[in-house]
């Protein structure tokens, strides 16, 4: 088998390249032993030097273990899940999981004309950047606009706090709903800094707005998650039973998230879609900016 990768790229890093994307991609599943030095030496007609310094190379970033006895296996990642269709955000569903993440305040203040402006119909917004983190290991980037209303949120209320839940306690504000994109992106230097990654590899960013009970725009976000660390679930609907009279009804699938519409089910369709093609997307993004 001919390894992938730019000619002139040294063939530890391309063999490195494809078993990593391999992982990411979940060929290789947490726990899955690597194949053998030898296995790997016939499958792609490589030395054992250069096996040995691939899978050292994925050893030092974290991907695979190596045991003396054991061989070579694909590391848990204690990834951590996120279901995008709720509204509560990733630090209350992480927490309710059992794991406390951190919230760092980066930056706080008034921003005049912007493309949330008219998004939120507010002629000023509030405009905040966090970080949030787990052990010290940072998870995710947010940017978020805010009405002028909540203009006087601090920094300090802010740190180590659920945004929802701090403007709900202050205003009387209760976000109920909204809409989300998903989609892998490449990270910008500010992003790459900010969650210790390369520039340029990939991360999920889920985007979108959130509205209050009276369906009004209240937030703008943007998130950027590790792709390594966070990963976002689905919960699937059952297809309405159309197959005649008589028939049984269907299973009924779980609550469709506040503020629903009727094209929930074709939205939630597509979502998947877009998902299933996630992790080659990302396994090739992540090849190319090492290579």
């Amino acid at each position: 088998m001919t390894l992938p990768g730019p000619d002139g790229t040294p063939l530890h890093r391309r063999l490195a390249g494809e078993l990593r994307a391999q992982i990411l991609g979940r060929a290789l599943a947490p726990g899955a032993h690597v194949p053998t030095e030898a296995e790997l030496q016939e499958r792609y007609g490589v030395s054992r030097s250069v096996v040995r310094q691939a899978l050292a190379s994925l050893e030092q970033e974290g991907l695979v273990e190596r045991r003396r006895g054991r061989g070579t296996t694909v590391r848990e990642r204690g990834e951590l899940h996120r279901l995008v269709q709720r509204v509560p955000g990733l630090s209350t569903q992480v927490e309710d999981g059992g794991v406390h993440v951190s919230t760092q305040v980066l930056e706080l203040g008034p921003e005049p004309a912007s493309e949330a402006t008219g998004v939120l119909g507010s002629p000023t917004v509030l405009r905040m950047r966090r970080l949030r983190s787990t052990d010290g290991e940072p998870l995710a980037v947010i940017e978020t606009w805010l009405p002028a209303e909540f203009g006087d949120l601090s920094a300090q209320e802010l740190t180590d706090a659920s945004l929802h839940a701090t403007i709900q306690r202050r205003f009387g504000t209760r976000v109920v709903a909204g809409q989300r994109q998903v989609r892998a992106v490449g990270a910008d230097t500010d992003t790459a800094e900010a969650l210790r990654v390369p520039v340029g590899a990939p991360v999920l960013l889920l985007e979108g707005t959130s509205t209050d009970g009276s369906a009004r725009a209240v937030e703008v976000f943007r998130t950027w998650h590790r792709a390594d660390r966070v990963v976002f679930d689905i919960a699937v609907i059952s297809e309405p039973d159309t197959s005649g009279p008589g028939t049984l009804p269907a299973p009924a699938g779980p609550p469709a998230p506040a503020g629903g519409t009727p094209d929930l089910r074709a939205r939630l369709d597509a979502l998947g879609r877009e998902m299933l093609d996630l992790a080659r997307e990302l396994a090739l993004d992540d090849q190319a900016t090492r290579d």
